[in-house]
């Protein structure tokens, strides 16, 4: 897509331009497949072009991945994802700025980490782990220049001696595993790619929060379309010129569909494709992967930890236990903590109940801030692994994969069957902005097929 015709397609999503009239003979059926929002947007761009437009959702409610709970009065949460990632020069930003969706703005050096102990690390336990940062971060290096691709575990942990270290040294270097590549890429570190594994641009500036969840995009790019919630999709045909999409509540028939579904979701195979899909995008699906990253919000009386942090950090003894915490006191003042649980234990902890969840974040909790403590006054948690219509966070490169496969994951079937989603992005994979791209790549190439 032009840089030209991208922004006048942001343009017109910022407006909320009116439908543009066409020809009878000009207009498509179009069906999108997921109200998430690669699908919203796509939806949204060819309803303002004139098309017929439909969406079909599996769920009750519009967002997919984005999930803004109102359960608590004047607390709005994100249960899937929650930051503009790098505001400056965003798209989303614009669309934000456009609707007037006031947001807060959380810093990385507002944070505060603690050892094993519970203790703010010390100046030399900071240098310390700051030297093994960079240990890691050489060994990754030296692994993107060598002559095969291998997991993120293998080529650091061979780096490092991993056999030979003492319990804390691992402690440290799984703290620093955990904190910037499980929690940033949702994928565990055997899984992760060497090669490719932060493959992804990025766009600057500080990462913000929506005051009202990420609710108000979502609900800004559904106005005016024609929504069908609880519509689970079970197969596509797309043989003819048109495309047959069956679900559990009858068939619809169109010029064109666009398939929104998470990779989770396709390496299910729940929905059928007939014919099947083309080896090399099929070969994506099954290569590329799809990360678990859980959310734990707790809801306390008052903030009993320090109220200038944004970010709090725990060097666990047990990997990957509640490394990250998110404080909401300082940015919206609510006396809120979110803590996460990546990757392999992010999946493991599904299993358990809500209390026995609850439990091991409050064990935490109390080891950085005494027995005295509050119980919290109520929680919300996530389980996008077990979610049928989600099967995971969001993706990651895995080991053998490569930056093509997503390529692969993008390309249309024909002049019938398009494709969008965080996953088919090559450079914006696993981010809001990536999926909001996507819908309008796909939409575009829509456009384009139908511009005579």
């Amino acid at each position: 897509m032009s840089r030209r015709r991208f922004l006048q397609l942001i343009a017109g999503l910022l407006a909320g331009s009116t439908v543009t009239p066409l020809p009878a003979a000009s207009v498509k059926r179009i069906v999108v497949v997921g109200a998430g929002i690669a699908g919203l947007t796509a939806a949204q761009t060819l309803h303002q072009q004139g098309h017929s437009v439909t969406v079909v959702e599996a769920r009750d409610r519009l967002g997919g991945r984005l999930w803004t709970s109102n359960r608590w009065q004047q607390m709005p949460v994100d249960l899937g994802a929650s930051w503009i990632h790098g505001a400056k020069d965003n798209p989303l930003s614009a669309l934000a700025d456009q609707i007037k969706a006031t947001r807060l703005t959380t810093r990385y050096d507002n944070t505060l980490t603690y050892n094993s102990q519970g203790k703010p690390l010390s100046d030399a336990e900071t240098r310390e782990l700051e030297r093994w940062q960079q240990r890691i971060d050489t060994a990754l290096e030296s692994a993107q220049s060598a002559n095969q691709d291998q997991s993120v575990q293998a080529a650091v942990h061979k780096a490092l001696g991993w056999d030979s270290l003492t319990v804390r040294e691992h402690q440290l270097a799984q703290f620093i595993f955990n904190s910037t590549l499980e929690q940033e890429y949702a994928g565990g570190i055997h899984e992760l790619s060497a090669y490719w594994y932060d493959a992804a641009a990025a766009f600057r500036g500080d990462d913000t929060l929506f005051s009202k969840g990420y609710q108000v995009i979502t609900e800004h790019l559904a106005s005016g379309l024609d929504v069908k919630l609880q519509h689970t999709v079970q197969k596509l045909e797309w043989s003819n010129p048109q495309v047959s999409i069956q679900t559990d509540r009858g068939e619809l028939q169109a010029d064109h569909a666009i398939i929104t579904l998470p990779l989770g979701v396709l390496k299910t195979g729940q929905v059928a494709f007939s014919p099947p899909l083309p080896a090399r995008k099929q070969t994506a699906i099954d290569t590329l992967g799809m990360g678990t990253l859980n959310k734990c919000y707790l809801r306390f009386p008052t903030a009993f930890w320090p109220d200038d942090q944004d970010w709090l950090e725990y060097i666990p003894t047990e990997p990957g236990a509640w490394t990250e915490w998110v404080s909401l006191q300082r940015v919206a003042g609510w006396s809120v903590l979110l803590g996460f649980n990546a990757a392999e234990r992010g999946k493991r902890i599904e299993q358990w109940s809500d209390a026995q969840i609850v439990a091991d974040a409050m064990q935490t909790l109390r080891t950085l801030f005494g027995n005295a403590i509050p119980d919290p006054l109520d929680y919300q948690i996530t389980r996008w692994n077990a979610d049928p219509f989600a099967r995971g966070a969001y993706s990651f490169n895995s080991i053998g994969s490569t930056p093509d496969m997503r390529d692969h994951l993008a390309e249309r079937l024909g002049n019938t069957v398009f494709f969008a989603g965080e996953a088919t992005e090559r450079k914006h994979f696993s981010s809001v902005h990536g999926a909001y791209l996507s819908g309008l790549r796909a939409a575009q190439q829509i456009l384009d097929l139908n511009k005579g």
